[in-house]
């Protein structure tokens, strides 16, 4: 199994972070089994495109609420590692629990 599992959106209340906010989180390292995707579907195009890092922030975006953590935004990332047989990634990790 890639992930803790795969959930249909996002269960946590609205955090209102913006781009500038999350790229002032420093990411860290994240066990991809420790995580619950926030989406179900992928498209594939972006899986596999070389440049899909281009226009966004490098590290996917993960949500630490009630002792889970949600991976927001970074699928395809999570899964490219995946399929490089990483267990970890980097990401940076909004704690709404101490927030």
């Amino acid at each position: 199994m890639i992930f803790k599992a795969v959930g249909d959106g996002r269960p946590y209340p609205d955090h209102g972070l913006t781009s500038s906010d999350w790229a002032r989180i420093p990411p860290r390292q994240v066990r991809l089994d420790q995580l619950i995707s926030t989406k179900r579907e992928l498209d594939l195009q972006s899986l596999l495109a070389k440049d899909s890092t281009f226009y966004g922030d490098l590290f996917p975006h993960v949500v630490h609420w009630r002792g889970d953590l949600y991976l927001e935004d970074g699928l395809h990332r999570a899964l490219r590692a995946a399929l490089h047989q990483r267990l970890v990634l980097h990401a940076r990790v909004y704690d709404m629990d101490a927030a």
